[in-house]
């Protein structure tokens, strides 16, 4: 599916690479963290990092069986490096100036950049003979429509005092940078092309629930490990975390699953040089 996939493979793996690495330093190490990530957000932290272990160990995975006809993987790998630089844009804009700050750069620089290489990437004819059943594209465009039609009001009214103020928070306001300035709207993006049948949101669609996904299943996670730090888990927060998540999952697997992708000549020339 992808042009350069050789090229494409291996900034999955280097970014994924730097994930783990990153990552199971902050498992390890929490003092990674000290006077840089407040109390309360201590489990949140130990969750993302426990969540980018995974999606890093999955991009090196991916970078080395991904094959020109195994185009679904290559569609999961965009996913991943959506979450890893969601992960770690949080990190670089909330100033986490600890020893590993410059890897915390260098993932959210190579993440941003491999997603937009691979999607690119995406050869013509492959968007163009995309399909997905009619009443499942409604229903996975309806899906990413929802978001921000909840994250956008959300995210604004707490701006609005704010703004109103002039208050400067000191955490989590790279949470209203990298939503309502890149996830948002590519979810609104993606979906308006989904509703039209358009081969670029029939095609990416299926990442960006892989993004979600992992994110939300992030935050579920950090209410879980809470009793490490010596408090309880916040019930609803964690209900409606797995909610949304197990939607993401749902989502992502019904579209990608039902996704009509016909292999390229060129994918198909690949395939049998390849044996």
């Amino acid at each position: 599916m992808m042009t350069n996939l050789g090229l494409n493979r291996a900034l999955w793996a280097v970014t994924g690479a730097l994930a783990v690495v990153a990552a199971i330093a902050g498992v390890l190490v929490p003092t990674l963290y000290d006077r840089l990530v407040t109390e309360t957000l201590l489990p949140g932290a130990l969750a993302q990092d426990l969540i980018s272990v995974l999606a890093g160990a999955a991009l090196l995975v991916l970078a080395a069986v991904a094959r020109p006809g195994r185009q679904r993987q290559q569609l999961v790998a965009l996913g991943l490096l959506g979450y890893l630089f969601y992960a770690y844009g949080i990190y670089v804009i909330e100033r986490a100036y600890n020893g590993f700050y410059l890897v915390y750069l260098a993932i959210f620089a190579l993440a941003f950049w491999s997603l937009v290489y691979g999607a690119v990437n995406i050869r013509r004819e492959v968007l163009a003979a995309a399909r997905l059943p009619r009443g499942l594209r409604m229903l996975s465009a309806g899906g990413a429509l929802l978001q921000p039609l909840m994250f956008y009001p959300l995210w604004i009214a707490m701006l609005v005092p704010l703004m109103r103020d002039r208050d400067q928070i000191d955490s989590l306001y790279s949470i209203f940078i990298l939503d309502l300035g890149f996830i948002m709207p590519a979810f609104l993006i993606l979906a308006v092309l989904v509703f039209r049948n358009r081969g670029a949101g029939l095609v990416l669609l299926p990442a960006l629930y892989v993004l979600g996904f992992t994110l939300i299943f992030s935050l579920a996670l950090a209410e879980l490990v809470k009793p490490v730090f010596g408090t309880a888990p916040d019930l609803p927060t964690l209900a409606a975390a797995v909610t949304l998540s197990v939607l993401f999952l749902a989502l992502g697997a019904l579209h990608l699953g039902r996704l009509h992708l016909p292999p390229t000549r060129a994918d198909r020339s690949r395939i049998e040089a390849s044996g």
